[in-house]
């Protein structure tokens, strides 16, 4: 199997991104590396409690160049409530880009992007429940 086991957000201001994602979805967001020590500067973002289900991530600087702006990854983040976190998005400074949506046997859809115009998904999970 080829599992999807870490994500990775761009971002054109560290601060403001790391802000939106720990107030609009509950994300614990830390720097974990420091570019004067060797590295980059990266941040790393736990999505969830050990032993739940879904993955972790990580933030760092986009790069300056402008074509790599479309060339990014859409995730989807599993919610308890669609209505409440569309609205925190909106509320953190993201936009809802695509309204509240039934996916048959799945669950509630809708798309946003941070404050940093990258896209992501929105999911209620009514019948399906993710692993």
């Amino acid at each position: 199997m080829n599992t999807v086991i870490h994500f990775e957000i761009q971002a054109d201001d560290i601060e403001r991104a790391k802000k939106f994602y720990e107030k609009a979805l509950g994300w614990k967001i830390s720097q974990m590396m420091k570019k004067e020590e060797g590295g980059m500067d990266y941040w790393g973002i736990e999505t969830k409690k050990p032993g739940e289900p879904g993955i972790n991530g990580g933030l760092y600087k986009r790069s300056g160049k402008e074509d790599e702006k479309f060339y990014l990854y859409d995730c989807t983040i599993a919610v308890d409530d669609l209505e409440k976190s569309m609205e925190a998005v909106k509320t953190n400074g993201g936009a809802i880009t695509k309204e509240k949506s039934e996916i048959p046997g799945v669950g509630w859809f809708a798309m946003a992007k941070d404050t940093e115009g990258n896209r992501f998904g929105l999911m209620q999970p009514t019948d399906w429940k993710p692993e």
